[in-house]
């Protein structure tokens, strides 16, 4: 594992966007895998910016995104498909048909799920995979558990993970208690992955994660079996880290 400390959130979102933009420029048509939520917004800035002064070109990329809330429609502004399109997709030159999302709004568990991961497997798999990292150490929406999830599926939501979202809706009871997101089978077979973290509520999750045991009550610790990962964080996200 490859760690990055930085000064600031800022900082941490140039240096995520500086790997992103790596990747791209070595391979111009790689697969992206996408994160949201609010630390990537700065490192999604950071590459609208690059590409509008003309140093990225986003015409061969393709993308999948983690996952999505179960039961919102595209429209909805807190559905991840919104998000998307709000801070990245609309502002740069990548074309709509080759950026991919659950869909949220499939009843059929089953069909949803394995269709999503047909559709990585059709591409050729993911080049780089972006992650942030949850306070219960879950990514994407993989929540801890007894076991590590392989595949996509559809994941009930943890009370801390929909308390931590609900700032983004007018009330916790607006906040879906369901989601479609890639698993953490999924996850690692990434050919790189990304992990951006900012803040001192961070720091405890960020050390047991990656300097604890490997567990799916932790679910981010099984990236410390992956061959090729970049950790990014401000130093109050890896304060407790031993430097």
């Amino acid at each position: 594992m490859r760690i990055y400390e930085l000064n600031d959130y800022l900082a941490v979102s140039r240096k995520a966007a500086a790997v992103i933009a790596a990747q791209i420029i070595a391979k111009p048509n790689s697969i992206l895998g996408l994160a949201t939520g609010s630390t990537p917004i700065g490192a999604y800035q950071q590459l609208v910016q690059w590409y509008q002064n003309g140093d990225l070109d986003f015409s061969q990329i393709s993308s999948v995104n983690l996952d999505e809330y179960k039961g919102l429609p595209r429209d909805n502004d807190q559905s991840y498909y919104y998000f998307m399109n709000d801070h990245l997709f609309r502002h740069v030159n990548i074309a709509s048909e080759h950026t991919h999302i659950p869909n949220g709004m499939e009843p059929d568990t089953a069909k949803e799920c394995s269709g999503y991961d047909a559709l990585i497997e059709s591409l050729g798999g993911v080049d780089l995979q972006l992650l942030g990292l949850g306070h219960n150490g879950h990514i994407g929406f993989n929540e801890p558990a007894d076991h590590f999830a392989k595949s996509t599926h559809c994941v009930d939501l943890q009370e801390r993970t929909i308390e931590a979202n609900k700032r983004f809706f007018e009330s916790a009871d607006e906040v879906p208690r369901q989601a479609y997101t890639m698993g953490c089978g999924t996850i690692m077979k990434a050919k790189k992955i990304l992990i951006v973290v900012s803040g001192k509520d961070k720091a405890k999750i960020v050390d047991k994660a990656f300097f604890g045991s490997i567990t799916p009550q932790v679910p981010a610790s099984l990236l410390q079996l992956h061959q090729d990962v970049t950790l990014v964080g401000d130093k109050e996200a890896l304060s407790l880290l031993d430097h």
